[in-house]
């Protein structure tokens, strides 16, 4: 697929209310996916200026909801598909309460068809799994806590 083609179906997908795009074009496939939490943070001002009793009850209650589990995040280094065991069959790579050191595996991010193998950055237990075996994962997305 040439580079005219691509910058405009990426156009396609910024400029309407799309989340995702896939196309397969001969032995080629590409996927582009729109993340983006602009349109959240655009709509909290015009509540705000609408009534603003109502848009800082919002506001507490994301302060209210931040996670009561303090650590470490490992972040994911890349976009892709998380997965929590290296095969459908086998254990997960770790659970929660379990002990982990620096370079120990944690989850595979696989990212055009290539299966990435994620390490622990930093030695401590696993206090929390931020994300399901299956789930699309973004850049810097936090996977785990580590304490």
């Amino acid at each position: 697929m040439d580079l005219r083609k691509l910058k405009t179906l990426i156009d396609l997908v910024a400029d309407s209310g799309i989340a995702e795009l896939e196309i397969t074009e001969g032995e080629g496939k590409v996927r582009i996916v729109k993340f983006s939490q602009t349109p959240v943070m655009a709509a909290a001002p015009v509540m705000a200026a609408a009534a603003p009793v109502v848009a800082a009850a919002p506001v507490a209650a994301e302060a209210a909801a931040a996670p009561t589990v303090q650590g470490h995040q490992v972040k994911a280094p890349m976009v892709g598909t998380f997965y929590r065991a290296p095969n459908p069959s086998a254990p997960a790579f770790v659970e929660v309460g379990q002990s982990v050191k620096e370079g120990d595996p944690l989850c595979i991010i696989e990212a055009m068809k290539l299966l990435n193998e994620i390490e622990a950055d930093k030695s401590g237990v696993i206090k929390e799994i931020l994300v399901e075996s299956g789930e699309p994962v973004e850049y810097g997305q936090p996977l785990f806590i580590i304490a």
